[in-house]
């Protein structure tokens, strides 16, 4: 490590520091993340076990799930102990390794919403070729460049903050560890940290963003030529996908394309893409996917005659 620290731990200032707001805020976030883990899981569930989700889409959208579940655990349940603690604090190697799953799990949900355009793409403009292109050997293939991205794009994040000397403020006015609030609190100048975070994180956000707006321009296109019944079908499935991907990616380019300043609607911003979105995403896809509300029917109906015997 280039620099020494003299900081061995940081001062979480929270959501509030009112603490009758703060014991609101702690049901409210403990039943949100409660329903994230069982909304995730049961959509993980329903995709193992129903033959019917068998296509690469509910392969996707399982592993989805999956990384939801770990990208919220990162930073709910310490939000959630938090709120009825009166010191928040996180260790500096506690701090370094939260930053790193964050945006470990992050980067891998970004380019698994990329794959799973790709996917969606190939079944709507070469359906007739869809099961050879989207063989189990190239599903899996695509899964771990996901992951392997995340995880290049997450140490590539944490070996900038590694060399940054924090000797003096400790106290980070967020809830959790990330980029911008530490950058501020950093004892030597930052830009041009600043300026390779926008390079890694922030336009990393607006090409896998627009390469998936123009994914679905492509599919859109091609959609003309189908039956009024194909389209309905295919738009219900993408307007799903586009729905999740702008509820993820909107407040991510807001937060990492301006690493130079920090402002106070940062926190309810990070709220949005750190619970809310892993909330809805298990929602917007059962809601809007007849198989998934068919399979969820079957799963309830055999666990009901279990219950029975």
């Amino acid at each position: 490590m280039a620099n020494t620290h003299n900081v061995t731990e940081f001062i979480f200032l929270g959501l509030s520091s009112n603490q009758d707001v703060q014991k609101v805020c702690f049901v409210i976030f403990l039943l949100l993340y409660t329903a994230i883990l069982l909304g995730n899981f049961l959509i993980i569930l329903i995709v193992l076990t129903s033959r019917s989700l068998g296509s690469p889409m509910y392969f996707f959208l399982s592993y989805l799930s999956f990384v939801e579940i770990c990208y919220s655990s990162t930073t709910a349940p310490k939000l959630v102990s938090d709120l009825l603690a009166e010191r928040k604090a996180i260790s500096l190697w506690g701090c370094m390794t939260q930053l790193f799953f964050i945006h470990f799990f992050g980067g891998t949900e970004m380019f698994l919403l990329t794959v799973m355009a790709y996917d969606r793409y190939v079944a709507i403009c070469k359906p007739l070729n869809y099961t050879i292109i989207m063989n189990r050997q190239v599903c899996a293939v695509l899964v771990g460049i996901a992951w392997v991205g995340g995880f290049v794009h997450s140490f590539a994040q944490i070996l900038l903050m590694f060399h940054l000397p924090f000797c003096g403020p400790n106290v980070i006015d967020h809830y959790f560890c990330d980029l911008l609030p530490l950058l501020k609190l950093a004892c030597s100048d930052t830009f041009l940290i600043g300026l390779l975070i926008v390079a890694n994180g922030g336009t990393l956000s607006v090409i896998s963003f627009v390469v998936l707006l123009a994914s679905y321009g492509v599919i859109l296109l091609h959609l003309r030529t189908r039956s009024s019944e194909e389209r309905r079908k295919a738009l219900s499935t993408c307007g799903s996908h586009i729905t999740v991907v702008t509820l993820f990616f909107g407040p991510c380019i807001f937060i990492y394309l301006r690493p130079s300043t920090t402002l106070s609607v940062d926190k309810m911003v990070a709220v949005f893409y750190t619970v809310v979105t892993p909330l809805l995403n298990p929602v917007i896809y059962s809601l809007r996917n007849a198989e998934v509300k068919k399979a969820m029917k079957r799963l309830w109906i055999r666990t009901i005659k279990l219950d029975e015997n």
